[in-house]
């Protein structure tokens, strides 16, 4: 999805949101108005702070000399600098506590948490929604005029099944861009278990109403998801490293068993096949011929009797290492995972071209938004989800870096899943923030001067109700004097 910018409707000089910003000593600004410049006599100074703001009004009892200075522009009762901090931290997806502890390390004067909250509900929020209703409708546009390979995926903001937020993302997987996002809240579907459907219902009701045709869509195997697409008469395909992953799991721990230690030389080549199955097949019973081959070629076989893979592509050649799959018990217990009847049927359904992988690298960007320690509301993560969306699609196509000599470069990686060994990523070049400046110049050019029709964009989004909500609230003097009593049993 392309990044566009706000429509200005005024002058940035105004305000003054661009121009920079230094850290001044309070001693060192004071020596500015300490004496009159008409008299040279020692003035009267008065101060007034708010936030970042400071005002100080200069007296002189002699010659009658008077002047105010601000430190910045106010718009209305508001100062610029605030506004414009309270933007940064939250376009940026910072947190306003560490802000708050690095300002008062420095001695820096700083906002009020209920100004940032203010500054948030009132500008920012309806700038985040704004902008990225904006981008989507561009999007669609676009994507109205040809069907669309897409990728779906659920992330919670919680392990397990005490989820309170899923956020369902699809992806344009032509282009690596999010272009839809569906936050769903637990009590909305009657449990977490529900989410991931209701979010991708909602997303694909949503394209259909912009005009938006699916070609096919690849997700993982969430049974829900399957049924729901069936009926819905949606091509689906799954995800290869979905598939390999839960595969690996089994053969790891038929490989930790009695006379199955064989099994362990075999993974990497296993989850290879998975691989090279799904990308070098043409049909779903080609890919099904190619990988139960794999059960002929652990035994040193090499001819088959699918006449869709009637013989290992690979040169034949006498093996050194003999280690005889036939008649063992480790043939057994693997050949029963590779052939069950369930995975020859997600086999067949392997996305042949696109995968998920880029949807998990954007659920990594999520996180640097909302982390799962911090507990967010409605808006506020919904927000924040839309603002790593925005960071995400104006850095899906970065180009690798180059050397000064403009050689690309690389980097070592030891991924957990490798258990010591590396794998070798190229460098990208850096990320760019343009969206924020976009977002901040919105604020200050739309929204502040006339922030009401942001307002009511903003409340036309659903809100549920809390999940205390269903629970009984007594009045809080009743329940202090309960929780005290508790405590104070036996005692004199």
């Amino acid at each position: 999805m392309s990044i566009m910018p706000f429509v200005s409707n005024s002058d940035s000089s105004s305000t003054g949101y661009k121009h920079s910003k230094y850290i001044v000593f309070e001693k060192n600004l004071m020596e500015l108005f300490e004496t009159c410049p008409v008299c040279s006599r020692m003035s009267d100074v008065r101060t007034y702070r708010r936030g970042t703001f400071l005002s100080i009004d200069q007296k002189c009892h002699h010659c009658q000399f008077s002047k105010q200075w601000k430190s910045q522009p106010v718009i209305g009762s508001t100062s610029v600098g605030n506004i414009q901090l309270s933007a940064s931290i939250y376009f940026t997806g910072s947190s306003y506590f560490q802000v708050q502890k690095l300002f008062q390390a420095m001695h820096l004067q700083n906002i009020s948490y209920s100004a940032f909250r203010r500054h948030a509900s009132t500008y920012l929020e309806t700038a985040v929604i704004h902008k990225w209703h904006q981008d989507q409708e561009a999007e669609f546009q676009l994507l109205s005029q040809r069907k669309v390979k897409i990728g779906g995926d659920m992330r919670e903001d919680s392990p397990g099944h005490c989820a309170k937020y899923g956020s369902y993302s699809l992806m344009n997987l032509e282009t690596n861009s999010i272009i839809d996002i569906q936050l769903v809240q637990s009590n909305e579907v009657g449990g977490s278990h529900n989410m991931e459907k209701e979010g991708l219902k909602r997303s694909l009701q949503l394209l259909e109403s912009k005009g938006v045709a699916v070609d096919y869509i690849v997700t993982d195997r969430h049974p829900q998801i399957q049924k729901y697409l069936r009926e819905q008469k949606i091509t689906h395909y799954y995800d290869v490293w979905h598939l390999e992953k839960g595969l690996s799991k089994k053969l790891g721990k038929v490989a930790k068993e009695k006379d199955c230690e064989v099994v362990k030389k075999w993974q990497r080549g296993i989850s290879n096949h998975v691989y090279w199955c799904a990308t070098s097949s043409s049909s779903g019973p080609e890919k099904v011929a190619k990988w139960t081959s794999v059960v002929n070629h652990m035994q040193d076989k090499h001819t088959h009797d699918n006449p869709l893979f009637p013989q290992c592509q690979h040169p034949i050649r006498q093996s050194r290492d003999r280690n005889n799959f036939s008649s063992s018990k480790a043939l057994y217990k693997v050949e029963k995972i590779l052939t069950n009847k369930r995975v020859l049927t997600d086999v067949e359904r392997l996305s042949s071209r696109y995968q998920t992988s880029t949807l998990e690298a954007f659920h990594s960007v999520i996180l640097r938004f909302t982390p799962k320690s911090v507990v967010f509301p409605f808006i506020g993560m919904l927000c924040r989800q839309y603002l790593a969306a925005m960071h995400f699609n104006e850095n899906a196509g970065r180009t690798q870096a180059r050397t000064t000599s403009g050689t690309l470069k690389y980097r070592l990686h030891f991924p957990k899943s490798k258990k010591g060994g590396h794998t070798v990523k190229p460098v990208k070049s850096p990320p760019t923030h343009c969206y924020v400046q976009n977002l901040i110049a919105g604020v200050f050019e739309d929204i502040v001067p006339n922030p009401q029709p942001y307002l009511e964009e903003l409340q036309k989004i659903p809100i549920p109700d809390d999940l205390s909500s269903a629970f009984d609230h007594p009045p809080l003097t009743e329940a202090v004097a309960a929780y005290r009593s508790r405590f104070r049993q036996g005692q004199p």
